[in-house]
């Protein structure tokens, strides 16, 4: 009986000590897992030897691990699909952006003057022009209406000499013909008269 109970007092502390490395190992990585169980296996001759426990739950962790690396990987390849797809909308819609700045730069750079599409430096350009061309035609006009003007103002005057002359000699041509007339109407009284 003694014989038995050392025999199972034995094997109850092989199981716990096999759990508790079994739950070790799940946390340690495979290489780790692999180089407990070398430690663990017995040797007999130049082999070693592997309780079967051990080494089944060694191929359930590691088919286990090799599940989850799997399914890590498909979903990071799911993700890697999804970022490229990502990717190339953004890269899209940037290369659409960059058409429509693009576009909206021309048309913000460019004028509509007379039915005519010009850059915005040419409309200045054209602008300026203009409005030199209509200052010198402005200067043109004033020095054409002063030297007009000057003259207006010179022929009034002069009209104003000939009439005031005008004026005089008819002052002087009336009185002349009033002398003239006396004259006459003392010659012809004096003809009568005498």
């Amino acid at each position: 009986m003694k014989f038995l109970k050392v025999i199972l007092f034995f094997t109850l502390t092989n199981v716990a000590v096999s759990q508790n490395s079994s739950q070790n190992s799940t946390n340690n990585s495979i290489k780790k897992q692999f180089e407990t169980l070398y430690k663990k296996s017995g040797s007999y001759q130049k082999y070693k030897v592997i309780e079967k426990t051990l080494f089944n739950a060694l191929q359930r962790r590691t088919v286990d691990t090799i599940k989850n690396l799997k399914s890590t990987i498909v979903s990071k390849q799911d993700l890697i699909n999804n970022q490229n797809k990502k990717l190339t909308s953004l890269e899209n819609q940037i290369t659409s952006l960059k058409n429509n700045l693009t576009e909206s730069s021309e048309k913000e750079d460019q004028i509509s003057f007379i039915g005519i599409n010009l850059t915005k430096s040419n409309y200045n350009l054209i602008v300026w022009i203009i409005i030199f061309t209509i200052l010198s035609l402005l200067v043109y006009f004033i020095y054409r209406f002063k030297n007009s003007n000057i003259l207006t103002k010179e022929t009034r005057s002069s009209f104003d000499e000939i009439e005031q002359e005008f004026e005089q000699y008819k002052k002087k041509s009336i009185e002349k013909e009033q002398q003239l007339r006396r004259k006459l109407q003392d010659e012809i009284n004096k003809q009568r008269g005498v």
